[in-house]
């Protein structure tokens, strides 16, 4: 039984890196070349193109990756090897998570109202009450997320 639980354990940690992985992947991608291409565009452009990404992100992959490690890392905490490590992915995984909920969302939310601006000012309002906040916000959440990721190939070392 005591290996069963280990099987368990190590297959989830495996689980738990390998989306922690991509998601932290995706988070750095927006770091490094998104958001950066996108500081390099007009206001209306910014703005469209934040609220596309915002409507596209929305699907059942994304989601079902964004949610995953969750789960395998709680799984792993409790029946795997190198628990410790495992628990400090899951903690740094749970305050992307929790940034995410209370920062970045309400930001993409508050930009999908601001629908389409009348004008040149009211495309700046728009990106100007999201843009520096939501980096700041995505920065941490990224940091993070590639903090969890060190920690899970840190589990699957130790184990």
């Amino acid at each position: 039984m005591n290996g069963v639980v280990n099987g368990i354990g190590q297959a989830a940690t495996i689980g738990g890196t390998v989306t922690t992985g991509l998601v932290a992947g995706l988070f750095l991608a927006f770091s490094t070349a998104v958001m950066p291409g996108l500081a390099r565009a007009d206001d209306r452009t910014f703005v469209v193109a934040m609220q596309a990404i915002n409507v596209a992100i929305l699907n059942p992959l994304f989601l079902t990756l964004f949610v995953a490690p969750l789960g395998c890392l709680a799984v792993a905490a409790l029946t795997g090897p190198a628990r410790w490590w495992v628990v400090a992915a899951l903690v740094l995984y749970v305050a992307n998570v929790a940034i995410t909920q209370a920062g970045n969302i309400p930001l993409n939310d508050a930009l999908m109202a601001a629908g389409t601006p009348d004008g040149p000012a009211g495309w700046d309002a728009a990106r100007s009450a999201f843009e520096d906040s939501w980096n700041r916000l995505h920065l941490v959440r990224t940091l993070a997320l590639v903090a969890s990721f060190a920690c899970c190939v840190g589990a699957l070392r130790a184990g």
